[in-house]
């Protein structure tokens, strides 16, 4: 090709400076590469962009005019959003909620702290202290600026955040490497020895040759950012080749020749200025080796900037050649003008076809734009690895948006990082306050950062079962909390059983007190000539000791395990049971007052005293109770159930009633009977009479109308087993109060005392 690049001094002809002016040289830049400092990025993009050839920035984008200076310059640092959402992942991977924030001190650092920084607070990121780097200018006081710096080293060594954002640009590796020695040199005490350093990609190891014998231990574990990189076959064997001597116009490499080895040429200017200085300087042969250096003074690798550069120069290329194929195609076919001409007169169509090309580097990557002109490309994460000897080793331990991740998710590799030395391998936190352990949540703290919380124990009947929750949340029905109330245990299922000992005393008192009344039952058969078991109706005697019979043998229904049918039978047959009991009671009170009533003369009582009477009065009693039981089973049936909330560790099997109303319905017309044989009975107590019961009756019923007010509230008060317990107990304490009060004294006569049992005995108390 007939063109060559532009001297390194300036953009013009070699010797002469005409701004503005385009002279018809044979040396004709087509492009420029520039970087990696955004500010120097800038003033040549407002420079530059009135030739409209191509410039290549390699730093971080500048803040230019997108209608007449973006055009014309091509990023090759990927796109800053997917660096900060990288950056954002890799806080949340590793739980850092609680960091301090550095930026530069130019627009950049300006629009990272607006843009930026409140993303990061709306993804649950709180800083502890947000700073910038003091800005030097020939206008401050060096003094000032020194005091400046030190006070936000201070502030961020000092802070309790763990990890701190460098949002920085390549001087500002400089700047950190002096921060620790001028603590020493100052003796300003800090707390705590390392901070885990977040470097963005802008950010580069650099440093100026005083610092070369310096500690590195401050970057030891620190995590940057890089522009996604591979190594490039042959790269080392051209830096060891590369000598002072090869290029004798190229001055920079002997000036770093110098620097890097300590030497001079001889014959340098260099070399005469350091004469003054030293009386033995070091010669430089030009034959040093440049893989001896140190890692801090020079790296063998490619670094992210480097590989940027690399790959301008591969796209510069590509497009000339693109270029050049058109235009020879073009020259052979109608005769127009070079490649040279072409680019002279109209230098943005190179734009053009750099925007729109896309191939694969030497390396084996894609290299193309999008629409806004930024290489399509990813970051690397880097660990920094230092050693006493004053080198380093970059490791790469995940990446964002590269090629081995083209989706925007951050891919980290834990295992190969390196963490600073005190936290001893251990994955450090950077939080504002511990954990909230198993069991507690956070509470916020009024005028501090949410992540600043206070942890409280769960609530009672609540839980937390992982670290750092918001809230405590109960636990699932058929589950409880444990006592530390850091997860939910099941709840077992429990009902009134046969096997405890509960279950076991009411079951034998049912069965004790039914034999019993087979005994009572069966004595009276046996005398049942006799007049003590004739007197007051002795068919209704007999129907009441069968109905207490019944009212003891259903108490066993309401223990086992409920089924459908026990949950039916249970309620209805005790009401009715129980009704047909109370109703012989009041039929036998009755009895004895109309009878009382019919000896009086010309009673008209008379007609009433009679069996019929007893047997109509227990038959409409127990009819209405019937009806009442039948309509409950047939329009709330009662059903077995498991009860989840009445235990905290239980559940409770039973039957659920389904209708209160109608249990307390039959259980009030019961009681109602009662009532009435109670009164009836008391006003009956001192008729005279040979075996008068109602004295009987009337004590009986006064137990009878105890327990079972007792029960309601006691009924109310209590669940679970030992809810049915209640309705057990006071189904065998009624009954037993009716057997004792009525019958015992009768069982006493007959027995103990026959002779009061006869005819004779009536005669002569009559008498």
């Amino acid at each position: 090709m007939d063109f060559k690049a532009p001297p390194s001094r300036n953009l013009f002809e070699e010797s002469r400076l005409i701004p503005n002016y385009n002279c018809d040289i044979q040396k004709h830049p087509v492009a420029m590469i520039g970087g990696p400092d955004s500010d120097v990025c800038l003033h040549v993009a407002i420079i530059l962009h009135i030739y409209k050839f191509p410039q290549f920035m390699y730093g971080s984008a500048p803040v230019t005019n997108k209608d007449k200076q973006a055009g014309f310059y091509h990023q090759m640092f990927p796109n800053m959003n997917l660096q900060y959402e990288g950056i954002l992942q890799l806080l949340q991977h590793f739980k850092w909620t609680w960091i301090g924030v550095v930026s530069v001190n130019n627009e950049n650092g300006r629009k990272f702290v607006q843009n930026v920084i409140p993303i990061f607070a709306l993804n649950g990121i709180c800083f502890d202290f947000i700073e910038r780097f003091p800005l030097a200018s020939y206008s401050t006081d060096i003094a000032d600026t020194v005091k400046e710096g030190m006070e936000m080293y201070r502030i961020m060594m000092n802070s309790t955040a763990n990890s701190v954002l460098i949002q920085g640009e390549i001087e500002v590796m400089i700047v950190l490497r002096m921060f620790p020695s001028m603590l020493k040199f100052e003796e300003i005490p800090v707390q705590g020895n390392s901070k885990i350093w977040i470097m963005t990609a802008q950010m580069d190891f650099t440093s100026l040759p005083f610092q070369r014998w310096e500690d590195l231990d401050f970057l030891h574990g620190a995590l940057s950012f890089a522009v996604h990189s591979r190594e490039v076959v042959g790269f080392r064997k051209f830096l060891q080749r590369r000598k002072p001597n090869f290029n004798e116009e190229d001055d920079f490499i002997r000036v770093f020749w110098e620097e890097a080895f300590g030497c001079v040429f001889s014959g340098s200017m260099v070399g005469e200025k350091s004469n003054s200085i030293m009386d033995s300087p070091l010669i430089c042969t030009g034959e040093e080796k440049i893989e001896t250096l140190l890692v801090s003074v020079f790296e063998m690798d490619m670094t992210g900037h480097s590989y940027s550069i690399y790959n301008t120069v591969y796209i510069l290329a590509q497009a000339l050649h693109v270029a050049y194929s058109t235009t020879f195609r073009n020259r052979a076919r109608v005769g127009t003008v070079g490649l040279i001409e072409l680019l002279q007169l109209h230098p943005w169509k190179l734009n053009q076809i750099v925007r729109s090309i896309s191939f694969n580097n030497t390396a084996g990557e894609t290299l193309s734009f999008n629409q806004n002109g930024e290489l399509k490309a990813g970051f690397d994460v880097i660990n920094w690895v230092t050693f006493p000897n004053k080198s380093f080793l970059k490791v790469k331990v995940g990446g964002i948006g590269s090629l081995t991740s083209q989706e925007d998710r951050l891919k980290m590799d834990e295992k190969l990082i390196i963490w600073p030395s005190r936290f001893n391998q251990v994955r450090p936190l950077s939080l504002c306050n511990n954990y909230c352990p198993l069991g507690y949540a956070k509470n916020k703290i009024e005028g501090k950062p949410f992540c600043c919380y206070d942890c409280l124990h769960c609530p009672e009947g609540k839980i937390s079962n992982g670290i750092d929750m918001d809230d405590c949340f109960p636990c699932p029905e058929d589950q409880y909390p444990n006592k530390e109330q850091n997860s939910c245990l099941p709840k077992t299922v429990t009902f009134l059983t046969y096997e405890e000992t509960l279950g076991f005393i009411l079951a034998i008192c049912s069965l004790s007190s039914s034999f019993i009344i087979v005994l009572v039952l069966g004595i009276f058969i046996k005398y049942q000539d006799t007049p003590i078991v004739k007197a007051n109706n002795r068919n209704l005697t007999y129907i009441l000791l069968i109905s207490l019979l019944f009212s003891f043998l259903c108490a066993l229904l309401f223990i086992g395990k409920p089924h459908k049918v026990t949950c039916l039978l249970r309620q209805s047959a005790f009401g009715v049971i129980f009704t047909v009991a109370v109703s012989c009671v009041l039929a036998k009170t009755i009895v004895v007052v109309l009878a009382f009533m019919a000896t009086q003369p010309k009673s008209i009582m008379r007609k009433w005293v009679g069996k019929r009477l007893a047997i109509s009065i227990v038959f409409f009693c127990s009819f209405i109770q019937v009806v009442l039981c039948t309509v409950w089973l047939l329009t709330f049936p009662p059903f077995p159930d498991f009860n989840m909330h009445l235990m905290v560790e239980e559940i409770v099997l039973e039957c659920n009633e389904n209708s209160f109303v109608m249990f307390y319905c039959v259980l009030g017309f019961m009681f109602l009977l009662a009532l009435v044989s109670f009164t009836v009975a008391f006003f009956a107590r001192k008729l005279p009479d040979s075996f008068n019961e109602a004295k009987f009756i009337t004590f009986s019923m006064l137990i009878f109308c105890s327990v079972w007010l007792s029960f309601v509230p006691s009924y109310l008060t209590t669940g679970g087993k030992h809810m049915v317990a209640v309705e057990i107990f006071s189904i065998i304490a009624s009954s037993g109060g009716l057997l004792v009060c009525i019958f015992f004294p009768k069982c006493f006569i007959i027995i103990l005392r026959p002779e009061l049992n006869s005819k004779q005995y009536i005669k002569q108390r009559n008498n």
